[in-house]
């Protein structure tokens, strides 16, 4: 068997890039530590902004609709085959494989097939860690996949403490400086710095069983932050995530790499790097030659989803270096239904959000307008752009066979869903 190395996947929930090493004012030393260790990923991007449908991509290496995954676990989808996750392609290349915490693709995650479900009292960090730490500590089979997940970032954010002053929080981008907002955020900063504690201790584990040197580290998030205009949303604030990897293969170092990148990479990234065999249903490409220095670029494109969340609200969006193109299909529901409850959310609502409108076509140059606020589609010095971005799109739905293109897509028999225009739950089924 070829001297494979360990991997260790550690996911976090709902939190963008809003960790120190993307510049962000949010201590998190581990995290940290990792990127200057490792090799971290700029322009990194999920496959959808809503929690399983990211976490399925991820994991199956193509885009949500192609993987089945098409709304959350917990309410009633489900992948395709559970067999393309990434966890059967590693077993047959001799990994045992283990999980602790969340993961969000099915109700129990022993039916996903993993060697080892590593018993936990919960989802977070303080409980979660301390079961991988153990698992590292008790000299698992060599090579050994362990995947870890974090409840955190997700709301109900932690209580601030005295790091947290929201006096001296700045909101995220999207929203206003008021106190509403800077509480909101002082309190996601205490989960990142409960992530980051978590992530410290599977660190300490590594170091402590001399792991650390034959082991690859994957440290990412489904997608941005629970606020407005981010999770659920094409905007970068939804799909853009921390993508940071260490370990074996050139990730280390401390560089930056600044090209796009989707998660559905690292799949065939991970079997170039151990050298088997790619599986027929991977889109994604490699980013060993970024990684490598052979190449400035590993795609010039990018493409991200919506189906369900709480309600139905099909969108579709490509992305490239420099511009942003998104397409809702139907009526939208109002503005919020499939944002997550907070501070953030109720001030906005407060005054007036749930009247506003969204375009059906949206074209942002990210070059000027990088937090999306101009919409260019009707504008004519752009309309080539705005062709090209529709004509990359159209491929990319044609070639992944979106149901999107045969109508509206219908949810599985017995999902539970809400309202998309009041977000009240609806009958099962309905």
């Amino acid at each position: 068997m070829p001297n494979h190395p360990n991997i260790v996947l550690i996911t976090a929930h709902d939190t963008g890039r809003y960790v120190q090493p993307y510049g962000h004012a949010i201590p998190t030393p581990n995290l940290q530590r990792l990127a200057e260790e490792g090799v971290l990923f700029r322009q990194a991007f999920c496959a959808a902004p809503t929690c399983s449908p990211s976490r399925a991509a991820l994991l199956t290496g193509q885009c949500a609709h192609a993987s089945g995954m098409l709304g959350l676990a917990h309410r009633g989808f489900a992948l395709r085959d559970p067999r393309e996750h990434l966890l059967h392609t590693l077993r047959a290349a001799g990994y045992h494989t283990a999980i602790a915490g969340f993961q969000h693709l099915a109700a129990d995650p022993a039916s996903l097939g993993y060697d080892r479900v590593l018993p936990c009292e919960g989802r977070s960090a303080r409980v979660v860690a301390p079961a991988a730490a153990d698992f590292l500590a008790q000299a698992p089979a060599r090579p050994f996949y362990l995947e870890v997940g974090f409840s955190e970032t997700h709301r109900p954010f932690h209580p601030p403490g005295p790091a947290e002053d929201p006096r001296y929080t700045l909101p995220p981008a999207p929203l206003p400086d008021t106190p509403e907002t800077r509480a909101d955020m002082a309190a996601f900063k205490a989960s990142a710095r409960a992530l980051d504690d978590g992530i410290g201790a599977i660190l300490a584990a590594l170091d402590a069983r001399g792991l650390t040197g034959d082991t690859l580290v994957i440290c990412t998030t489904d997608h941005g932050l629970a606020f407005p205009t981010m999770k659920c949303n094409l905007t970068d604030g939804g799909i853009g995530v921390m993508l940071i990897v260490r370990g074996p293969g050139g990730f280390a170092g401390g560089r930056v790499v600044d090209a796009l990148v989707s998660q559905i990479d690292l799949f065939p990234t991970l079997c170039d790097l151990l050298a088997i065999a790619r599986p027929g249903w991977l889109e994604g490409v490699s980013l060993l030659p970024l990684v490598r220095g052979e190449a400035a670029a590993a795609r010039d494109e990018v493409f991200a989803e919506v189906n369900y969340h709480g309600a139905y609200e099909p969108q579709r969006g490509a992305r490239t270096a420099r511009w942003k193109y998104i397409r809702r299909y139907d009526a939208p529901p109002g503005p919020g239904v499939n944002c997550d409850g907070g501070p953030s959310k109720d001030l906005w609502r407060q005054h007036g959000w749930a009247d506003r409108v969204y375009a059906a076509e949206q074209l942002y140059d990210l070059l000027f307008d990088p937090h999306e606020g101009h919409n260019l589609a009707t504008e004519p010095a752009a309309a080539p752009a705005l062709a090209e971005l529709r004509a990359r799109l159209d491929r990319w739905m044609r070639a992944t066979a979106d149901p999107l293109l045969r109508g509206p897509v219908a949810a599985p028999p017995g999902a539970r869903l809400n309202d998309p225009s009041t977000g009240e739950a609806l009958p099962v089924g309905a």
